[in-house]
């Protein structure tokens, strides 16, 4: 087969795989025999072999999820024994040990996750891009996708440049991913709403103030992790990120406000149970991004030395989490698909590292669900 990439923007990774913590998940969170504990742990595996075969900078500093009270630990236990059952190496520290390893950062007890990892996905990316165009395929910047319609023998796909028919049409949109299921008639039950994840970078001075990656004890009561400290194959530290609702699928910026995307949000019952599900926590959340004081306090809990002054500006990313009409936050990755076309509707954090996994997944799935031809290949259609 010929292959052929349609990208939005004018370069690649510009939205959620290059504005991510650049983090090689584990996959310690995540529920066992769940695609995500899966794909995470073979997708680690992965990106490491990638980043090594094509000399792409990384580093398996690992990471300590820290329990800054007592009533963390049993929370701490919880993750140490899903870490195992999903096939990690990980070891349970005190507070001595962790002050050891870790002299800046405060804790009672601590889980060490030695394979985790950081990478510039950015990197990874690109170096995809090349592998395609090695093989024979091709990637096409400023490709916003219009409109698409399936017919019994292919799939044509209307862009701003454009017009692309081909016997297949595999999705990957991201904040996008609800409104091309809807273009090719896929009937799913979920939208897409976007949080913003906003980060600090340290002050140069603090380059070297952790070794590890510092996570907090996530609660289970929220849907995301909460802010901690990443050293960055930069040679740097950011910390965060929190989780914000964006005014828009690509709202950066706490100014940006999409009325469209606003407008398909508030309309949709699921966005409003979600509101009222998880206000008070929301709020907070409004707030820590309102007020760098607060937002230092987050920071401090487990690593006091930090100064206002040592948050430094750094971009902020957005995750575009699905969400039911029932009002329930989807955790799991969601991939569907019609006749001809194959969609990731939902796939969060860790999508990056578990990308070759899901693309293997996408493979066989495609494999069983289509028949190749082999004279599949792509038309371009005149621009009328």
């Amino acid at each position: 087969m010929s292959v052929i990439v349609l990208e939005k923007e004018a370069r690649l990774a510009a939205h959620q795989t290059g504005r991510n913590s650049g983090v090689i998940h584990a996959g310690v969170y995540y529920a066992p025999g769940s695609l995500k504990a899966r794909f995470c742990v073979d997708g680690a595996r992965d990106t490491l072999a990638f980043a090594r075969e094509y000399a792409i900078p990384f580093e398996q500093c690992g990471k300590l999820i820290v329990a800054t009270g007592e009533d963390q630990k049993e929370r701490l236990k919880v993750l140490h024994e899903r870490s195992k059952q999903n096939g990690l190496e990980t070891e349970m520290i005190g507070a001595a040990e962790l002050k050891r390893r870790e002299p800046n950062i405060r804790g009672t007890e601590a889980v060490y996750v030695p394979s985790t990892g950081i990478v510039d996905y950015t990197k990874i990316t690109e170096m995809m891009a090349k592998l395609v165009a090695e093989a024979g395929g091709s990637v096409i910047t400023g490709c916003e996708v219009q409109d698409i319609q399936e017919g019994p023998s292919s799939v044509t796909v209307k862009t701003q440049g454009e017009t692309v028919r081909a016997r297949h049409l595999i999705a990957c949109a991201g904040v996008m991913a609800d409104r091309l299921t809807r273009m090719c008639g896929l009937k799913t039950d979920f939208r897409i709403v976007p949080f913003r994840g906003e980060y600090y970078r340290l002050a140069p001075k603090h380059d070297h103030v952790v070794r590890h990656l510092i996570y907090p004890v996530p609660d289970p009561a929220l849907p995301f992790l909460g802010v901690h400290l990443t050293r960055m194959i930069g040679g740097y530290v950011t910390v965060g990120p929190n989780a914000v609702l964006a005014f828009g699928r690509e709202a950066y910026l706490r100014t940006s406000f999409n009325v469209r995307d606003v407008a398909e949000m508030v309309a949709y019952p699921g966005f409003r149970k979600v509101i009222r599900r998880y206000f008070r926590s929301g709020a907070d959340e409004m707030w820590n991004s309102i007020s760098r004081r607060r937002y230092l306090a987050l920071c401090q809990r487990y690593c006091p030395g930090l100064e206002l002054s040592d948050l430094e500006p750094y971009r902020a990313g957005i995750r575009a989490q699905a969400v039911l009409r029932d009002g329930t936050l989807l955790h799991d990755f969601l991939i569907e698909g019609t006749q001809r076309t194959i969609h990731v509707c939902n796939a969060p954090s860790p999508a990056a590292t578990s990308a070759m996994p899901i693309a293997r997944h996408i493979v066989d799935h495609a494999v069983t669900r289509w028949s190749f031809e082999p004279d599949t290949h792509r038309v371009p259609v005149p621009q009328a």
